[in-house]
């Protein structure tokens, strides 16, 4: 097959092959979502994206990679209008954003959590997929969690991967645990995150809190 037809298979007439992937990205969020990940066509993808099944192929090897890549995809776009929202943020009140998000999430984001952990457990290709971008996100946080600790507002002596592994328990759970499972007051919810973090603060921060805390019982 010409080189050149290969190279053009995955775009949309005057659209670039980035926006091409764009879309696909999102078609696959939503169908995945709605269908889930077994009953969901390659058809159907790039039928809902505005493209051919080669157009699909040319930017994704397999239905794996591409709910894996709609993972990264999304949670990076989060991550980003966070940042966006107020760069000047500590790494802790980004951290107690995120945590009060999980409560009520309902982007597509959380869906594809959700197939994609089930997927893994019958697919070896979705596992492998998962497991690499699982230590994607791990690494990550342990990154932040680091970069907390250089700047005093997370105990220096706690693991950075640990810290990174908890924070992924949450915002896997949260995926499970829908509103509509099991609803909590989103005020005491922010509440128990800033006890939460504040307890993961530097020892000696901690004491003198706990030390007034403890007159004022009196």
């Amino acid at each position: 097959m010409n080189a050149l037809l290969i190279l053009g298979m995955g775009r949309i007439a005057g659209v670039a092959a980035a926006q091409t992937r764009e879309r696909l990205l999102q078609a696959a969020a939503d169908v995945f979502a709605e269908r889930g990940y077994d009953g969901t066509r390659v058809a159907e993808i790039s039928s809902a994206a505005g493209v051919s099944n080669g157009a699909m192929y040319a930017h994704f090897a397999s239905k794996a990679d591409l709910l894996v890549d709609a993972l990264r995809t999304h949670g990076r776009q989060l991550l980003a209008e966070l940042f966006a929202a107020d760069p000047d943020r500590s790494i802790t009140e980004l951290l107690l954003v995120i945590g009060r998000r999980l409560l009520r999430r309902r982007e597509a984001c959380g869906y594809l959590i959700i197939e994609a952990l089930v997927a893994a457990r019958r697919d070896k290709a979705v596992a492998r997929q998962m497991r690499d971008y699982m230590g994607e996100r791990a690494d990550w946080l342990a990154d932040l969690m680091r970069a907390a600790q250089s700047d005093g507002e997370l105990d220096a002596a706690l693991s950075p991967d640990a810290l990174a592994h908890f924070c992924l328990l949450l915002a896997m759970g949260s995926a499970l645990v829908t509103p509509d499972l099991h609803a909590v007051d989103d005020e005491q919810w922010a509440a128990l995150l800033g006890r939460v973090v504040a307890g993961l603060g530097p020892a000696e921060a901690a004491a003198p809190s706990a030390q007034a805390q403890r007159g004022q019982a009196r």
